[in-house]
Parts: C-alpha cells; sequence; structure tokens
C-alpha cells in the first residue's frame, strides 16, 4: 500500500533507520490508489462535502459557512468576513486580460459578497502567488487595478501575502466588512409571494467572454490578426472590469427596505437564484420577458446562435444584485433606479420555474459554470 509523506515521517520516529528504507521503497514502487474524482461532485457539491463536518465552535461566530460571507459577533455591528480566489488559466487568460483589469476585478469579486449582506465593505487583504516570469513592473501594474478598485469603493488595502509560484498567477482576496444587526441580509429568509428583484442586466459579462475567446483563437491562427471588439465594448468591459451596483444598497436603506434574502450573481443568475430558494425552503417564478438583457448582449448572442435569456440565466460573472422584498414593498422598489422585478418567489412544493413567452412553465436548472 502506498504511502504518504507524513506517514513516512511517523515510521521514522518510531520505528528505526531500517524501517523507513523499507517504507520509502514501497513508497516509490507501488502507485498510489486513486480516489472518487472532483469532477464527480462539482463546484457545489464538492462544497457541502468539505463544509459538512464544520462546527461552530466560539459563540462570536454567528453564521459560518452557507452565506456570501461569514458573519462575527462585533459589539455594537456585526463584522463580515470573505474570501476569493482567481487562478491563471482558469478563472483568467492574461492573452486578453490587462493586470490592470484583473487586479480592478479581483477586489470587485471579494467587496460583492460584503454587498450581497447588506453590508458595507472596509478592507481588503490580497495574497499574491506569482512566478518568475513576471516582472516588478508588471505586478506594480496589477496593484494600480487594486488601489483604483479601494480608491473607488472606498475600501482599504491593509494586508497580504505575496510568494513565489511555479505555476503562473494567483490572486486571493479577503474582504472585511460590517453591518447593523437589524439590517443584515443572508440567503435564506425569503418566502412565498416575495418579489424577486435584480440590478442592471445579465449575459453581458459572458458574451464578453465568448467574443474575447473566439478572437483569441483567430489571433493563434493568424498572428497578424487584429482583435475586432467594434460594437461590444460595453460586453468586454463587463468581462474585464466590472462594477458592482454599491448605490442599491444605499438606495434601500434610504427607502427603509431591507430584502428577505440577497446574494451577488456570480455563478449565473438560475444558479444563485435556487441559492435562495434551496436555504429558503422556497420555491420561484421568473418571467423570461422580464429578465433584463442589454441591446450589445442580444445582438452578440445572436452571432453566436444563443438565446440571449439563456446566457443572462446561465452566464454568470455579472456582479448583479439578486433579492427579494415583501409584497408591501413593490412600490417602493419600483422607485429604485436599476432594478427590476422578474418574479416572485412560491411554496418549495411548486418548485423552480421559468414561465417563457407562451405562459409554459419550464424547469429551472442551475446550469452555471461550476469549475471554480
Amino acid at each position: 500500500m502506498a504511502i504518504g509523506l507524513c506517514d513516512f515521517i511517523c515510521c521514522r520516529q518510531a520505528l528505526g533507520t531500517f524501517r523507513i528504507t523499507y517504507l520509502y521503497t514501497t513508497m516509490k514502487s507501488e502507485p498510489e490508489k486513486k480516489g472518487t474524482p472532483i469532477n464527480n461532485f462539482g463546484k457545489f457539491g464538492l462544497i457541502e462535502k468539505i463544509t459538512s463536518r464544520a462546527e461552530i465552535r466560539n459563540k462570536s461566530t454567528l453564521s459560518g459557512i452557507g452565506d456570501d460571507s461569514a458573519v462575527i459577533e462585533n459589539g455594537n455591528d456585526l463584522s463580515l468576513v470573505t474570501t476569493d480566489l482567481l487562478l491563471e488559466g482558469i478563472h483568467f487568460n492574461l492573452v486578453y486580460t490587462p493586470l490592470r483589469h484583473l487586479g480592478y476585478k479581483a477586489v470587485i469579486r471579494a467587496i460583492s459578497d460584503i454587498y450581497a449582506m447588506n453590508g458595507k465593505p472596509g478592507q481588503v487583504l490580497v495574497g499574491l502567488g506569482v512566478s518568475t516570469k513576471f516582472s516588478a513592473e508588471q505586478v506594480d501594474e496589477l496593484y494600480d487595478g487594486i488601489y483604483t478598485a479601494c480608491k473607488n469603493y472606498n475600501v482599504d488595502l491593509a494586508g497580504g501575502d505575496i510568494t513565489s509560484s511555479l505555476t503562473g498567477l494567483t490572486i486571493s482576496v479577503t474582504a472585511v466588512g460590517s453591518a447593523g444587526k437589524g439590517s443584515l441580509t443572508g440567503r435564506k429568509g425569503a418566502g412565498a409571494n416575495d418579489l424577486i428583484c435584480v440590478t442592471g442586466n445579465f449575459g453581458a459579462s459572458f458574451m464578453g467572454l465568448r467574443i474575447l475567446e473566439r478572437e483569441r483563437r483567430l489571433f493563434e491562427k493568424d498572428k497578424t490578426l487584429k482583435p475586432d471588439f467594434a460594437g461590444f465594448e460595453y460586453l468586454i468591459e463587463r468581462q474585464l472590469k466590472p462594477e458592482f451596483p454599491s448605490a442599491v444598497i444605499d438606495a434601500l436603506k434610504n427607502t427603509s427596505i431591507i430584502p428577505s434574502a440577497m446574494i451577488d450573481v456570480s455563478d449565473g443568475l438560475a444558479s444563485d437564484l435556487m441559492h435562495i430558494c434551496r436555504q429558503s425552503a422556497t420555491g420561484c417564478r421568473i418571467f423570461y420577458e422580464k429578465i433584463p438583457v442589454d441591446l450589445e448582449t442580444g445582438k452578440a448572442a445572436e452571432e453566436f446562435g444563443i438565446d440571449p435569456v439563456t446566457a443572462a440565466l446561465n452566464g454568470g460573472e455579472d456582479y448583479e444584485l439578486l433579492f427579494t422584498v415583501r409584497l408591501e414593498d413593490h412600490e417602493k422598489i419600483k422607485a429604485i433606479p436599476g432594478v427590476s422585478v422578474i418574479g416572485h418567489m412560491t411554496q418549495a412544493s411548486q418548485g423552480c420555474c421559468l414561465i417563457n413567452e407562451n405562459g409554459a412553465q419550464i424547469e429551472l436548472k442551475a446550469q452555471g459554470w461550476e469549475k471554480a
């Protein structure tokens, strides 16, 4: 049976030199037995498997795994903490991603989880794994984007770590924020008949990625070609340098609306809505014609032969807000710019459905990107 390095060290301490030699030979000669492939679980299944054993041992930890941020008791207010990871080759391709934009996006990804708890981000800590293929000037460029995002969203870069990497660039951002005890919002809390609300529009980031990948493949075939992004500038920006609708959080507070449930849309509108349904023990009904899609998204989707609403539901990386409010807040919600009502919550027994243009019910499925 193959053993690991930890087993080897333990045997050395307990059994002496002769036994060490024997075990080392065994470790070298026998192949390691394979376990269950991670792909069998998918992202969310793997998270559930890992976190099922987590226990809360400190009274100050009010909420751990399961929401966008951990919630920690901190006197009058609540502290919110979240972390986000970006890996080269998985989350970004440096062929078409400027380092300055990448730094900016890394901060947006992290602080969006604080906003999604109806909180206010205050600090970020950045961990960086960087290989020798990068110059000091390139690292500066990455941090130019980080500092710009911090300035635009009034967040402090409060620390972090830098280490060497053998595989390229890795960025980890931990965001810290706060929320009032009476205004904290998580993924559970929605009830039947609550209105389903969203900010902005959906599918733009996904279509921007499709265009970038198309131009990359064409360039690899012919290095003399120049990328053609004409007419799709908005989509490219939504993919490479997204913004977060933080003004809506302020508008909700100014109109005394506390959402019953909320999440930031990063995995896809359908997937993230189903997170709320699952944790709130509800179903939902959303309407095809009410899902906001930008004109550029529709144009690009047509070029690629994709239904724009399919891109909106499953594309991901929109960094918009998805939240539910009580029915009596309908008039207040209508007065907030940039917010659309796309449906309502139902009893769990009614399931999660999209109502198409003909009034037919289509089962909603979480088909968003699950690799990371």
